[in-house]
């Protein structure tokens, strides 16, 4: 149904303003074009298209909100970018860097229709074991949690919004 409505709304510009799936970002101005049968959007951190899945859906709208709003540099931000866990490859959704390249914050971005729990969660607090960051953020566009990770103590506190940069 996600891509149903969004061929009906789509043009041949490749710069569109989609008001598909509504999620609790603010719409960002994304570039998206048809490609074959399917759709792609030109992901700024990338530097590339890549197929308009659900997740990735969410996972743009997260990027262009970290950076338009919360103060945070693309240049700073890799997406699922290859992590070695326990001799696995893992693949988180978002890791956004410091200056000096010290990782600060993590997300894992679901499809709007996966519903964000505790599974979600480990999974993210999983990553993190390999990362060490200070903010772990878990969202599927329609609900965000974040929270903000004191590795020394272990301890978890749940914060009420996305920090900025700097914070």
């Amino acid at each position: 149904m996600f891509f149903v409505s969004l061929l009906k709304q789509f043009t041949s510009s490749s710069k569109v303003n989609l008001n598909v799936q509504k999620l609790h970002f603010p719409q960002p101005d994304l570039r998206v074009r048809k490609l074959n049968d399917g759709l792609q959007v030109w992901d700024v951190v990338r530097k590339k298209w890549v197929a308009l899945t659900p997740e990735e859906w969410v996972r743009q709208h997260l990027i262009h909100f970290l950076r338009d709003h919360r103060g945070w540099s693309e240049s700073l931000m890799a997406v699922e970018k290859n992590l070695k866990f326990n001799g696995l490859n893992r693949r988180p959704d978002v890791v956004v860097y410091a200056s000096d390249m010290k990782p600060l914050l993590l997300a894992e971005c679901k499809a709007p229709e996966v519903n964000i729990n505790q599974a979600v969660l480990d999974q993210a607090v999983m990553y993190n074991r390999a990362l060490g960051v200070s903010f772990v953020l878990v969202t599927n566009g329609l609900h965000t949690s974040c929270c903000f990770m004191h590795s020394e103590q272990s301890e978890l506190r749940w914060l009420d919004d996305i920090p900025f940069a700097g914070s």
